[in-house]
C-alpha cells in the first residue's frame, strides 16, 4: 500500500471504522417500543416500533407485529411493512425476505436483478504478508514490509486488523502489533470481526465488549450478545435480557420505562 494511502487509512475517525458511515440517527428503545434518537439520546423519531435498526445513508428498517418495512431519515415510510426478514442498505442494498423468496432491493424499495447483487467481499485476505508454517503445524507470520517476523507458535493468525494480528493459541485468542508484540494478552474466548473488521467484538469470561482501531479495549465485556458495529452502533444485549444499541464511546441508548401516550 503506497505510504500516502496508508497514512490517510490510519488518520480516519473512529468511526469510519464502523463499516458504514456513522449515522445520524441511532435506534433508541423505550421499554417495548423502539424509535429514533440523535447521537445527544434526545428523542426524534418517537417510539411506535416493534424494533428498529440501525440507519445506513438515511435508510433504516422497522418492525411492526412479524413484518419488516423500510423508513428514511424523517421516518416516513420508503417500502411497505411486508418482508419476513430486512437486512441493514450496505452498497445501496439490502436484502429481503417476501413469500419465502430472499432478493435485493434499491433504496427505492425496487427489486433489483440478480445480475446487480453485489457479491460478498472476501472476508480474510492476508493483507501484510505471509503465514510461516513450522514443523509441528504451528504458524507465525512474515511481514512483507520491514524486518518483523512472528515466530510459528500460535494455532491461527488473521491479519486484516488495522496493521495489527489477530493469533490463537489452543481456543483463546490476543492481538500482536507489527513487531510482535503482545497488545491484547492471549486470553479472549473468542474474536468476532463481522462487519467492522477493525471494532471487532471480544468475548472474555462469558461477558463480550469491543478493541479499538490499534487494539486497545474499547468497551470493557460486560454484554451476553455483541453484534458488530454497523453505522456507528452496535446492537447488544445486557446479562439482564435488554437489548439496545450503543456507540463507540459506550453510551447506551434505552431506557426501560414505556414511553408515554400522547394525549
Amino acid at each position: 500500500m503506497p505510504l500516502l494511502l496508508l497514512l490517510s487509512v490510519l488518520l480516519l475517525p473512529l468511526s469510519a471504522w464502523a463499516q458504514a458511515a456513522e449515522a445520524r440517527l441511532v435506534p433508541f428503545r423505550q421499554g417495548r417500543q423502539w424509535g429514533y434518537a440523535d447521537r445527544r439520546g434526545r428523542l426524534v423519531l418517537p417510539a411506535r416500533y416493534d424494533e428498529a435498526g440501525p440507519f445506513a445513508d438515511e435508510l433504516a428498517w422497522v418492525r411492526v407485529g412479524s413484518l419488516y418495512g423500510y423508513i428514511d431519515g424523517a421516518g416516513n415510510p420508503v417500502t411497505p411493512v411486508q418482508y419476513t426478514r430486512a437486512g441493514n442498505f450496505q452498497s445501496n442494498q439490502a436484502l429481503v425476505e417476501l413469500n419465502g423468496e430472499t432478493f435485493a432491493i434499491d433504496p427505492a424499495g425496487r427489486r433489483l436483478p440478480p445480475a446487480e447483487v453485489a457479491d460478498p467481499a472476501d472476508e480474510d485476505p492476508l493483507e501484510q504478508g505471509d503465514l510461516v508454517r513450522g514443523p509441528d503445524g504451528k504458524v507465525g507470520f512474515r511481514f512483507t514490509v520491514g524486518t518483523a517476523r512472528i515466530p510459528a507458535i500460535y494455532d491461527e493468525i488473521k491479519d486484516n486488523y488495522n496493521g495489527l494480528l489477530l493469533v490463537r493459541q489452543g481456543e483463546k485468542w490476543g492481538v500482536l502489533d507489527s513487531r510482535g508484540k503482545l497488545v491484547q494478552p492471549v486470553q479472549y474466548d473468542s474474536v468476532r470481526r463481522g462487519g467492522s473488521p477493525l471494532l471487532p467484538a471480544v468475548r472474555h469470561n462469558g461477558r463480550w465488549g469491543y478493541l479499538g482501531p490499534e487494539g486497545r479495549r474499547l468497551i470493557e465485556p460486560r454484554y451476553l450478545r455483541a453484534a458488530p458495529f454497523f453505522g456507528g452502533v452496535a446492537r447488544v444485549q445486557t446479562p439482564s435480557g435488554a437489548v439496545g444499541y450503543i456507540d463507540t464511546e459506550g453510551r447506551e441508548f434505552w431506557e426501560d420505562t414505556e414511553p408515554t401516550a400522547d394525549k
